[in-house]
C-alpha cells in the first residue's frame, strides 16, 4: 500500500493578544514603549521589502512599489483551492518574479496567460516564474482539472503613471486547462431522440446475487476512460472498472469490506463510501496517479448507499462519472422475481471526447439527466420482467445536483424502503399504495411492485424537465 504524506492544519488557530492591565497602572508605560518598540520593527520589515522587492499579502491583494532596480519579487500560496494573493498590482514597467508554493495536501500548479506555467506541484514544493517586464494585466489559474472553477485564479494588474490599469492580455474566462473542458457552445451535439448504433450495449441493470461470506474483498481502479453517454456522444469520464457507474457492491449487515483504491488516471482522485462510517482523514484522502490506498469498512446498516470521488471540487468528479451503489440487505429480505438497480446522475456535456464542462456544472446547467450513466438507456433496451411476479427496483441519486422522484408509469409500489427504513409495506392497515419513491442527492431506497399485465411500463423522473432529458426507461412485461 502507497501512502501519501499528510499535511495537518489547524483552520480555526486564531492569534489573541493578551488583555492589557488597567488603565492608569504601570502597564501603560511598558505598553507604550513595547508599542514603540514594535513599530521600530516593523519599519524595518518595510524597508527590508522595500529594498528588496518582496512584497507580503495582506488579505486577498497586494501592490508591489515601484522604482528601484532589479526584479520585485512575490510569494505566491496555492492551498484550499485558492491562489493567495488572488490580486497582484504592479506599475507598469516593473519586472516581476513570482515564488509559487503549494502549501495543500492536493496537487496544484499555476498557468500565466502569458505563457508561464509551474509544473504541477506536490505538497510542500514549490517553482519560480519569471514574469519578466510586466506591461499588461496577466491572467491566472491552476489547470488541475475543476481547480479553476472552483476558484483557484488570479489577477496581476499593471497600472500606468496615472494609477490607471493597463488591459489584460487575456481574461481568466478562456480555457487554458489541459481538461478538454470548454464553454457550453463547445459541448458536445446530443439528439434526445437519437438510437444507438449497432454495436452499442447497455449497462446491466440487475444487481447480482449475494456473493457468499461476509467478507468482500474488491479492487477498485479509477482510469481515464472514453465512454459513449448517448447515441453518437463520447466523453472521457474518470471510471470506477471502467464504467459509469461504477460496480455495484453488495452484502448485508455486518459484511466488512475492503477496497483496494487504485489510481490509474492522469490526475489526483479519491474514494468515498456512504456505506461505512469511519474518520476521512486517511481512506479518503486524494491519491496522486500510480499510487493506491486501502479502505476498510463494515456495512453496519442496510440501504441503498453512494459511493463517489472524495476529490475537490466533488460535483466535477462525480459528473464525470466517479460514482456507484453499494447495496446492503435489510435483515430478512424476501426474494423477488427481479432485482435492478438504478443509480441516476446528471451529464454536462463538454466537447465531444472532452470532460465534463465546469461551467455547466457552477451554473447547474445539465446536458440530459440518466439513469446508470446513458441518456435513454432502457428506453433503448427495454428491461424485460414478467407480469405478475414481483420487481423490486433500487434506486440512488448520485446527483451531484439533483435529486430524483422515481416513478413507474401505470404502476404503483407496495412496498417502499427510503434511507435505511420501511415507509410503506404490504398489509398496511390503510390499505395504501405509492406512487413516487422521492430521494435527494446522495439518498438511496428501494421499491416493489407487481406489473398488472403485459405490456410496457415506462419508469422516469417524474420531476418532467429531467424526465423528458434522458432519465427514462421501460420495463416490457410478457
Amino acid at each position: 500500500m502507497t501512502t501519501t504524506h499528510d499535511r495537518t492544519t489547524d483552520d480555526h488557530a486564531v492569534s489573541r493578544l493578551p488583555e492589557g492591565p488597567p488603565s492608569g497602572s504601570s502597564g501603560d508605560r511598558a505598553g507604550l514603549l513595547g508599542g514603540l518598540a514594535l513599530g521600530a520593527v516593523m519599519l524595518v520589515i518595510a524597508l527590508v521589502v522595500a529594498l528588496s522587492g518582496a512584497s507580503a499579502p495582506t488579505g486577498g491583494s497586494v501592490a508591489v512599489p515601484g522604482g528601484g532596480d532589479g526584479p520585485r519579487t512575490v510569494q505566491v500560496t496555492l492551498s484550499g483551492m485558492r491562489i493567495t494573493p488572488a490580486v497582484i498590482e504592479v506599475p507598469s514597467g516593473t519586472h516581476l518574479v513570482l515564488e509559487v508554493t503549494n502549501d495543500d495536501a492536493m496537487r496544484h500548479d499555476l498557468v500565466l496567460a502569458s505563457g508561464e506555467q509551474t509544473p504541477v506541484l506536490g505538497g510542500g514544493e514549490s517553482s519560480t516564474l519569471d514574469l519578466g517586464v510586466v506591461d499588461a494585466g496577466v491572467d491566472g489559474w491552476c489547470s488541475l482539472p475543476g481547480h479553476k472553477a472552483a476558484g483557484m485564479t488570479m489577477t496581476i494588474i499593471a497600472s500606468d503613471a496615472d494609477g490607471e490599469a493597463v488591459e489584460s492580455r487575456a481574461s481568466h474566462t478562456s480555457s487554458g486547462t489541459a481538461t478538454g473542458v470548454g464553454a457550453t457552445s463547445e459541448r458536445a451535439a446530443l439528439d434526445l431522440h437519437a438510437a444507438p448504433g449497432p454495436d452499442w450495449q447497455p449497462y446491466d441493470p440487475h444487481l447480482q446475487p449475494l456473493p457468499g461470506g461476509t467478507e468482500h474483498i474488491v479492487r477498485m481502479a479509477v482510469t481515464d476512460t472514453v465512454v459513449e453517454v448517448a447515441p453518437g456522444v463520447r466523453q472521457t469520464l474518470w471510471t470506477f472498472n471502467g464504467t459509469a457507474p461504477g460496480p455495484t457492491l453488495h452484502g448485508q449487515v455486518g459484511d466488512l469490506f475492503t477496497i483496494t483504491f487504485v489510481n490509474e488516471a492522469t490526475t489526483g482522485h479519491g474514494i468515498d463510501f456512504h456505506a461505512g462510517a469511519l474518520a476521512p482523514d486517511q481512506p479518503m484522502r486524494t491519491i496522486d496517479p500510480g499510487e493506491e490506498l486501502t479502505y476498510q469498512f463494515v456495512a453496519q446498516g442496510s440501504g441503498a448507499w453512494l459511493y463517489h470521488c472524495s476529490t475537490k471540487p466533488m460535483s466535477l468528479h462525480i459528473a464525470n462519472g466517479m460514482y456507484g451503489a453499494v447495496i446492503i440487505e435489510p435483515p430478512s429480505l424476501e426474494p423477488v422475481d427481479t432485482e435492478l438497480v438504478m443509480v441516476q446522475s446528471e451529464l454536462y456535456l463538454g466537447p465531444d471526447g472532452g470532460t465534463a464542462d465546469e461551467a455547466a456544472i457552477a451554473a447547474e446547467a445539465p446536458s440530459a439527466v440518466v439513469f446508470n450513466g446513458y441518456v435513454n438507456q432502457y428506453a433503448h433496451a427495454p428491461v424485460a420482467v414478467r407480469a405478475g411476479e414481483r420487481i423490486r427496483v433500487w434506486v440512488v441519486a448520485a446527483g451531484p445536483q439533483r435529486g430524483t422522484a422515481f416513478h413507474v408509469v401505470g404502476a404503483q409500489f407496495d412496498t417502499v424502503f427510503k434511507e435505511g427504513a420501511y415507509l410503506l409495506r404490504p398489509g398496511n392497515a390503510e390499505r395504501g399504495l405509492a406512487q413516487v419513491l422521492d430521494l435527494a442527492p446522495g439518498q438511496g431506497g428501494f421499491v416493489e411492485l407487481v406489473l398488472p399485465e403485459p405490456g410496457r411500463y415506462p419508469f422516469t423522473d417524474h420531476a418532467m424537465v429531467d424526465g423528458e432529458r434522458g432519465a427514462h426507461g421501460v420495463l416490457e412485461a410478457s
